[in-house]
C-alpha cells in the first residue's frame, strides 16, 4: 500500500514566523526600502530560514519560495511586454542562470570519472606512490582530493564518493575502527586530513563547490565576472602553501597511532591488478577530463564561456558512450543543485533590483565612514567566515551575505573583482569551521572516526590558519597579479 511521504511540518514553524514578520511589518520598515522589497526580503529571508531547517530537501525549500514570489505578485511568471518592448522579465528566467548549469555539467564529468574507474584507478595509484608512511598516506589523500576537484562541484560527492571508501578501506586494514579506541590508529587522522584538504581544493576551483558557484552568480548581480582561470590564478599560491603544510599540520597535531605503513603499497597495488590495464572508457575519460581543465583554463583567451565548454564535455561523453542519457536523467544531485541555485541567485537578483541591496550596502558603508577599503574587507571577510557558525549549510550562507558584504566592499572603494574574488575564497575556506559547515563535514564527521569535540578545537586552530595564509599571503599574492 503506497503511503504519502513523511513530512516534519514542525520544521515550517520558523520559516514561516521569520516571514510573516518581516512581511507584517512592512509599515514600519526603514526610511529608503520600497514595499516590494520589504516584501522580497521576508519571502528570501523565510526561504533562507527553511533552508537551514530543511522541513523538506532544499529544492523543495526553494520552489515553494519561489511559487510565493510569483503568487504575491513580486514577479510575473512570464516576461511581461507592452507594446512590443520589455517591461519586466518573468520569474521563469531564473532557470536559465548560466552558473547553475555549469555545476549541473559539472556533476555529468564527476559521474564519468567515478562510473569508469578512473577516480578509484587514481586513488589507488598515489597510495601505491606515496603509502609508506601514515604521513605519505595523508599526502596521497590530499592528492586524490585535488585531482578530482575541478570537475566534481559536490565537496560532500567529491569526500563521501570518492575519498571516504578508500579511507574506510585504509583504516580496515589497518585495524582501525570507528567509535571506537582503534579509530586513532588510522582511520581518524585520515578522516580529518580529507577535510582539510577537501576545504583547500574547494578554494582553489572555481567548480570545486557549489557554494562558489554561488558566488560567481552574485558577484555577477554585482557587475562582476568572476571566470575559471581568473580564480585559480588568484587561489593558487595560498591554496598551494595549504595543500604542503596542512598534511603535515594534521599529522603533527592530530598524529596516528600506526606510523608505519608498509603494506599500503602492497595493498595498492593488489587493487591495481584486480582493476587490470587501463579500459577504453577510462582513457575516454581521462582524455575529456585532460581536454576540459584545459579549456577552462584557456576560457578567457579564447573568448568561450565555462558553462559551454561544460555542456561540450558532456556531450562528447555521451558520444563516445562513457555515459548514456540513462545517467544524465538519474544524477538527482544535479538537477536538485539546479533547481535550488537557479532560484536562490534569482532571489537575491530581485532584492537587487528592488534596491534593498544597495540600501543595506549604502547603510552600513556609512557607519563604517573613514574607514579604509582594505580594512573594511578584511572586516566583511572575517564577519563571512566566524558567522558560518550559526549556517548548517554553505548555501544558505553565501545566499544570504555574499552579494550584500560584496556591495559594501565595492562601496567602501575596494576594486570590484579583487573583492569579490577575496570574498570568494573566504566563503570556501568557512567550511573549515564545524561538522555541519558543509556537505563533506557532514559526511565526513558521521563516520565515527573523529569525536565531535576534537572536530571543533581542530578546526577552530585550523581556521585561524586558513586566515592568515588567505588573509596575508593571498591578499599579497592578489596584489602581485595586479588584482588591487
Amino acid at each position: 500500500m503506497k503511503t504519502l511521504e513523511k513530512i516534519d511540518y514542525r520544521k515550517f514553524i520558523f520559516p514561516l514566523l521569520f516571514g510573516l514578520v518581516f512581511w507584517f511589518t512592512t509599515p514600519i520598515r526603514p526610511a529608503g526600502v520600497t514595499v516590494q522589497a520589504w516584501h522580497m526580503l521576508a519571502i528570501f529571508i523565510a526561504t533562507i530560514v527553511g533552508c537551514i531547517t530543511l522541513p523538506i530537501a532544499i529544492s523543495g525549500v526553494t520552489l515553494i519560495g519561489f511559487t510565493l514570489t510569483i503568487c504575491l505578485g513580486l514577479v510575473p511568471l512570464a516576461d511581461k511586454v507592452v507594446n512590443g518592448k520589455l517591461v519586466e522579465k518573468g520569474a521563469i528566467n531564473a532557470f536559465s542562470n548560466t552558473s547553475a548549469w555549469l555545476i549541473v555539467m559539472a556533476f555529468m564529468i564527476s559521474r564519468g570519472i567515478v562510473k569508469t574507474g578512473l577516480g578509484q584507478r587514481i586513488a589507488f595509484y598515489f597510495v601505491k606512490w606515496f603509502g609508506h608512511k601514515s604521513l605519505g598516506l595523508g599526502y596521497a589523500i590530499g592528492a586524490i582530493d585535488l585531482i578530482v576537484s575541478p570537475a566534481t562541484p559536490s565537496n560532500g560527492a567529491r569526500a563521501g564518493g570518492v575519498v571516504y571508501p578508500l579511507i574506510e578501506s585504509l583504516a580496515e586494514t589497518y585495524g582501525s575502527k570507528p567509535n571506537d579506541p582503534s579509530r586513532r590508529k588510522m582511520g581518524a587522522y585520515l578522516i580529518f586530513t580529507e577535510f582539510q584538504v577537501n576545504v583547500i581544493t574547494s578554494s582553489l576551483f572555481m567548480t570545486a563547490c557549489a557554494p562558489n558557484l554561488i558566488a560567481v552568480a552574485l558577484a555577477g548581480k554585482a557587475g562582476v565576472t568572476l571566470s575559471w582561470m581568473p580564480w585559480l590564478t588568484a587561489s593558487i599560491v595560498p591554496a598551494a602553501i595549504c595543500l604542503l603544510v596542512v598534511p603535515y599540520f594534521v599529522y603533527k597535531i592530530y598524529p596516528p597511532e600506526i606510523k608505519e605503513t608498509p603494506n599500503a603499497k602492497e595493498w595498492a597495488t593488489s587493487k591495481l591488478a584486480e582493476m587490470g590495464k587501463l579500459t577504453l572508457p577510462e582513457k575516454m575519460m581521462a582524455i575529456i577530463f585532460v581536454v576540459t581543465l584545459a579549456l577552462w583554463m584557456l576560457s578567457s583567451t579564447l573568448g568561450i564561456d565555462a558553462t559551454l565548454i561544460a555542456f561540450i564535455s558532456v556531450v562528447l561523453l555521451l558520444l563516445t558512450g562513457v555515459l548514456t542519457p540513462k545517467d544524465i536523467l538519474s544524477e538527482t544531485g544535479a538537477w536538485n543543485i539546479l533547481i535550488w541555485l537557479s532560484i536562490l541567485v534569482f532571489m537575491a537578483e530581485k532584492l537587487t533590483q528592488f534596491g534593498f541591496i544597495g540600501w543595506i550596502s549604502t547603510s552600513i558603508s556609512s557607519s563604517m565612514k573613514g574607514v579604509s577599503w582594505l580594512t573594511t574587507l578584511i572586516i566583511l571577510a572575517l564577519v563571512l567566515f566566524y558567522t558560518h557558525y550559526l549556517f548548517a549549510s554553505a548555501t544558505a550562507h553565501n545566499s544570504a551575505m555574499f552579494l550584500p558584504l560584496l556591495t559594501v566592499a565595492i562601496a567602501a572603494g575596494a576594486p570590484k573583482v579583487m573583492a569579490a574574488q577575496f570574498l570568494a575564497l573566504f566563503s570556501a575556506i568557512m567550511g573549515s569551521t564545524t561538522h555541519y559547515s558543509s556537505a563533506a563535514s557532514s559526511v565526513l564527521a558521521s563516520t565515527g572516526y573523529v569525536k565531535q569535540s576534537e572536530w571543533w578545537k581542530m578546526s577552530f586552530i585550523f581556521g585561524i590558519f586558513y586566515i592568515l595564509v588567505y588573509g596575508i599571503i593571498g591578499l599579497g599574492w592578489m596584489k602581485v597579479i595586479g588584482m588591487w
